[in-house]
């Protein structure tokens, strides 16, 4: 629980400042979008772009944006990450385990067993070479579960949980090897669905990387952000909503004082994430629960995490990431191959049928976060004919709140301060060896040679 100290009208005004600064950089992201094809052909959204423009206004480059809003921009990030997790379990309709799971299980799988292969590779790097070459901080392993599977959200929201583990530019790192993933991810998966096309793997693709031609939808194609139930005269939708968020992250901070007497250094994102469902729990049984729209949350989760992201990037330490490149650039390539190495390993072994678009989603996913997951399952099966999205949406309750940016994320740097880099490494080897034992005698890992024969003998049947 942080000391409470008041705020005066000089400290209010000068966040009014720095805030309404990353306003006009999200309408620049949004002009240059509009402008350069190239930015929608690639999908790099309005927030990264003004970021990237902040960035190069900032104080490390050419020193147009002072070092004061700078920092206030960067400690924004630790605030706004969790406003984007509180709701993550308000409102949502969690699945029955039994329905979801033979459609999730390998979604699941593959989640689960990326995200533990990019924390064992990078620690036991760290703790073989990097450490002793290159004199790197061992929480470094730590930043590729925290940023590719987590993005810049995540990356930017554990600045705090870094600098009380002694590490304060890991978020600035994380941001660093998120940005990279992304890149990666878009442009890895975009090869990846054209070699896919070629050998003629993909029998609903949309003819490889498609950008959308403009931002502005057409009115057919408007979105409604949200529903309100509540009376106007008792208190606006929006006004409900942030209160219950209010309370989820209260109830966070409630669970970080129990926490932090047995173990310090879990930031509260994951914390108050467990508020929402606390929440959650308790407005379900009351009349009141037909008052909560998921979709205004997530209406508030988006602004939250464009201004997060913006915020992350344009204060990005550019120092930090010059004086860590070996080790950066390093472990980036062998991720980037590892990622890979998952997608045409994993994939043909865990999926049924279109394995292809089904790991393409989870590529996406583990390499640049959900979104660009969507984007790429969107290139590969433009008109979702295979069950690869709805597979990939049931996964969500079972692995997002904890791996690729959930509460094992956050955990992870906790760990390697504690136990370090050796212990981790190893126990995300044998985690990683449990869950393949593990889909083997569940019957989700299969040779592709029996996934053909039991295609065939059902083709045969029909």
């Amino acid at each position: 629980m942080p000391d409470l100290v008041a705020i005066d009208s000089g400290a209010l005004g000068s966040l009014l400042i720095a805030v309404s600064l990353l306003g006009v950089l999200l309408l620049a992201g949004v002009l240059l979008r509009a402008l350069i094809p190239a930015l929608r052909r690639y999908f790099i959204p309005a927030a990264l772009i003004g970021g990237i423009i902040g960035l190069i206004l900032g104080p490390h480059a050419t020193g147009v944006v002072p070092e004061e809003v700078s920092g206030t921009w960067s400690a924004l990030a630790g605030i706004l990450i969790t406003i984007v997790f509180a709701p993550m379990l308000l409102g949502e309709n969690l699945p029955k385990a039994r329905e979801a799971v033979k459609e999730a299980a390998p979604h699941v799988f593959y989640s689960y067993f990326s995200s533990f292969a990019v924390i064992a590779v990078p620690a036991l790097l760290t703790f073989l070479v990097f450490t002793p070459l290159f004199g790197t901080n061992a929480l470094f392993s730590t930043i590729f579960e925290v940023s590719w599977p987590g993005g810049h959200g995540t990356a930017a929201g554990m600045e705090e949980a870094y600098s009380a583990l002694g590490w304060a530019e890991g978020s600035s790192l994380g941001l660093g090897s998120a940005t990279a993933g992304l890149v990666f991810g878009i442009v890895g998966g975009m090869v990846l669905i054209n070699i896919a096309v070629r050998r003629g793997q993909l029998l609903n693709a949309g003819g490889g990387a498609k950008g959308t031609t403009t931002d502005i939808l057409p009115i057919a194609e408007a979105r409604v952000e949200s529903q309100g139930r509540l009376n106007r005269a008792s208190l606006d939708n929006l006004a409900f909503h942030f209160a219950l968020i209010a309370v989820a992250v209260l109830l966070g901070y409630g669970l970080k004082i129990l926490v932090d007497m047995v173990i310090t250094g879990v930031p509260l994102f994951p914390l108050a994430m467990i508020g929402g469902l606390i929440v959650h729990l308790i407005i379900k049984r009351t009349p009141a629960y037909a008052l909560v729209d998921k979709a205004t949350l997530n209406a508030i989760t988006g602004i939250a995490l464009d201004f997060l992201v913006v915020a992350a990037v344009a204060a990005l330490s550019l120092p930090v990431l010059l004086d860590n490149w070996q080790a950066l650039l390093i472990s980036l390539i062998i991720v980037a191959a590892m990622s890979v190495a998952i997608f045409y390993w994993i994939g043909p072994r865990i999926f049924a049928k279109d394995w292809v678009e089904n790991s393409i989603v989870n590529f996406g996913a583990m390499t640049g976060v959900v979104s660009v997951g969507l984007v790429l399952l969107r290139a590969a099966d433009p008109n979702l004919k295979t069950g690869a999205f709805r597979g990939f949406a049931l996964r969500a309750p079972f692995a997002s709140p904890f791996v690729g940016g959930g509460l094992l994320t956050a955990l992870f740097p906790v760990a390697v301060a504690n136990w370090g880099n050796l212990w981790v490494g190893v126990g995300c080897v044998v985690i990683c060896a449990a869950l393949i034992l593990l889909a083997k005698v569940t019957g989700v890992w299969k040779s592709p040679r029996k996934r053909a024969a039991e295609l065939q003998a059902t083709s045969a049947l029909g």
